[in-house]
């Protein structure tokens, strides 16, 4: 693992690797196939780049989306990692040409998209290459268990079967529930599998659920007070998306949208100008985002109820990719729900596979009830145990809101419900509580009710605004299709009867924390104006996390911007320069004396700090870890861990020597050191059997308490 460290702080820049990512590469390195779910951000993509630049032969990764293929690849140039892809955008004799060239070792990695394996043609040509790794990338897709479910890699595990000399197979996924695991495992005939789940917790995102609230203006609020954010807006169909967009559009904000139903150049536009920077607001359907890998992406808002929590966890996880704090918020409403079940029933899918889309929509539904920690709900679903039962970072466990009561507001509303014969929408409820001189409310009579006009202190928007937040809580129902009616539901007849009172939660403002952001907003001019001039996003320079901790210390020579996370070697001579002279301008021009950086060391391993080495050993071969595993973990020789163990049991750490010596040899090994005598180990090594090593022999010795 020397290398592939060295390999991760050259090209990427980065001292440690994250949490898990060691153990899946050990594990590719090893020769052995691999399964890992890892989430959003947790680099799953460095788990198959660095085995792939230590492997002889060529690594494939079969990704599902173009987009996908060409941001990884030119992510893996701007590091100064030969890579390519092979997509339907490139003629034929483009194809051969990079065929040609990956036969000749211009490439570590190749890309390519699982429909290209359906080609026996194509199949045939990757098997004139020397493939060493198969990675497959949104490996979840492979199960019609997965929320994204893609016939083409049924195309995977054929593929394989046809390649000569098997390579080694590892599939990544970010989100897969144990059964999804287990029919991806056996649907990619992975063999013999390592399986890997670094866990799905996300700890930088911060979760909402909001019920009842009036969409169109939480939105248009939270876009005002982060406007300089980055961000996404999920919404449901392709209608929310043109309203949402135009509402923005017309206030002036630089802002995208992105729907089947634009033609693909305006979606191709629309998703360039965002990774670009050129907006920062996307609204959009789900059928945007997946492999986009902007990483500087500050909230993502569900404008609608998504159709189970694999999706929601995916769309969601776009935010801090970097590791920054981010938000992600979810509108419910119970008209979503009716939504997704429409969307649910027209389908073209199997029963069986139809009741499993209704069970996902369901959790997904309790998730936006449970009163327990979101974070908690989410890790729980995906299998996680023991997960704690308050995270500090989710709208349930940081309830600030205060309680208003709306009791008398809610039996005027139940009454005139029951009036009208719950035959009606919450339109024309909302109407005769305002006292509205409507067509239809004085045709049906309904100036002649008590109820008619007894809130008319309130507009009809703030009304409806009430029975959304009365729907959510489930003190009112709806009906099923396009029409819905409201109905009271059970929990409204004791708030009828006086017997219960109905509270609605008012967040508190926050205040805005004003933030010094001038050098960070400088690099960030300067990082879009390279991006412009070498056609490249601006994340694939240098992530939002990068350039904010370059404001922090001010490095000012090359030297000191090695120490800042994600500047590697080729980064640093590539861009190195132009931030330097940036950074050292705005130094001479504020006059700043104390750099934070002089002061920093490169960083250590924390699990390693403070601990001495020997301990470290002990604590491993203890969890069970063989010495031989333990001097790999560790990088270390197996006698530096013997040593380790001997060391130990002189300490009277709780060590069975006899786990070291073999039972038939040690009457042996006594009576060679008693005729030899103890003095040096080599002479009583070479008069005993091959079969007894060195650590044998000082186990003996500690054994019987016979000094060297």
């Amino acid at each position: 693992m020397l290398e592939a460290k060295k390999i991760l702080k050259k090209y990427y820049g980065y001292e440690h690797f994250r949490s898990g990512q060691k153990n899946i590469i050990e594990s590719i390195l090893q020769g052995k196939d691999t399964f890992a779910i890892m989430p959003t951000g947790a680099g799953k993509s460095i788990c198959f780049q660095i085995p792939a630049l230590l492997l002889e032969g060529l690594t494939l990764v079969i990704s599902p989306l173009i987009s996908l293929m060409k941001d990884q690849v030119d992510g893996l140039k701007s590091v100064g990692i030969p890579a390519t892809y092979i997509n339907s955008a490139l003629t034929s004799i483009e194809v051969k040409k990079r065929i040609d060239h990956a036969k000749n070792g211009a490439y570590k990695l190749l890309y390519v998209a699982p429909e290209r394996l359906e080609s026996e043609g194509f199949c045939q040509l990757l098997n004139t290459l020397n493939i060493s790794l198969i990675a497959v990338d949104e490996a979840h897709c492979v199960s019609q268990w997965g929320h994204d479910f893609r016939p083409s890699y049924g195309a995977i595990a054929p593929l394989i079967k046809k390649i000569s000399n098997r390579p080694i197979v590892a599939g990544f996924t970010a989100t897969a529930t144990k059964e999804v695991k287990e029919d991806a495992i056996k649907l990619l005939s992975l063999e013999n599998t390592n399986v890997y789940m670094t866990g799905f917790d996300r700890e930088n995102l911060s979760f909402t659920v909001i019920r009842g609230a009036n969409k169109k203006d939480f939105v248009m609020d939270y876009i005002r007070e982060n406007k300089e954010e980055v961000g996404i807006v999920y919404a449901a169909t392709r209608k929310e998306v043109e309203a949402i967009y135009e509402n923005l559009y017309k206030r002036g904000y630089a802002v995208g949208k992105y729907h089947a139903g634009l033609n693909p150049i305006e979606r191709k536009e629309s998703q360039e100008a965002f990774l670009y920077d050129d907006i920062n607001i996307m609204i959009a359907t789900n059928a945007f985002g997946m492999g986009i890998d902007k990483s500087n992406v500050r909230y993502v808002i569900h404008h609608n109820i998504p159709k189970n929590m694999e999706a929601y966890y995916q769309e969601a996880g776009r935010a801090g990719r970097d590791g920054e704090k981010s938000e992600c918020m979810l509108l419910f409403s119970a008209q979503d729900v009716i939504l997704q079940k429409f969307f649910i029933e027209q389908g073209d899918v199997s029963v069986e596979r139809e009741k499993n889309e209704y069970k996902k929509l369901q959790a997904m539904v309790d998730y936006c009830h449970t009163t327990k920690c979101l974070r908690k709900y989410i890790l729980e679903y995906f299998g996680e145990e023991n997960v704690g039962d308050i995270c500090d970072n989710c709208s349930n466990c940081k309830d600030d809101s205060e309680l208003t009561d709306i009791t008398i507001e809610a039996q005027k509303i139940f009454s005139c419900i029951y009036r009208m014969k719950e035959r009606f929408g919450t339109s024309l409820v909302a109407m005769v509580l305002r006292g509205s001189k409507n067509k239809k409310v004085l045709s049906l009579n309904f100036d002649q009710l008590s109820t008619y006009g007894i809130m008319k202190q309130y507009t009809e928007k703030e009304i409806k605004d009430i029975m959304n937040i009365l729907i959510a809580e489930g003190y009112l129902d709806l009906t099923e299709g396009q029409y819905p009616i409201v109905k009271l539901g059970k929990k409204a007849v004791g708030v009828l009867k006086n017997k219960e009172k109905v509270l609605q939660k008012i967040q508190k403002r926050k205040e805005k924390v004003s933030v010094d952001n001038s050098l960070f907003e400088k690099l960030r001019e300067l990082r879009k104006n390279i991006s412009t001039r070498e056609k490249v996003p601006p994340y694939i320079i240098f992530a939002d996390s990068t350039l904010r901790e370059m404001s922090e210390f001010y490095p000012i020579d090359q030297r000191e911007m090695l120490k800042i996370k994600g500047v590697g070697e080729e980064k640093l001579k590539r861009y190195g320069d132009e931030f330097l002279n940036a950074i050292k301008e705005y130094v001479e021009e504020n006059g700043i004396k104390n750099r934070k950086i002089e002061h920093i060391e490169i960083e250590k391993d924390p699990k390693e700090e403070k601990i001495p080495s020997h301990m470290i050993t002990f604590n491993m071969y203890k969890e069970g870890n063989s010495l031989k595993e333990i001097a790999m973990h560790r990088e270390m020789t197996e006698i530096t861990i013997q040593n380790h163990i001997i060391r130990c049991v002189s300490e009277g750490l709780d060590v069975d020597l006899d786990n070291f010596i073999p039972n038939e040899y040690e009457s042996l090994i006594i009576e060679t050191i008693e005729k030899i005598g103890a003095e040096k180990l080599k002479p009583i090594k070479e008069a005993l059997p091959d079969a007894v090593n060195y650590l044998a022999i000082r186990a003996v010795l500690c054994k019987h308490k016979i000094s060297i």
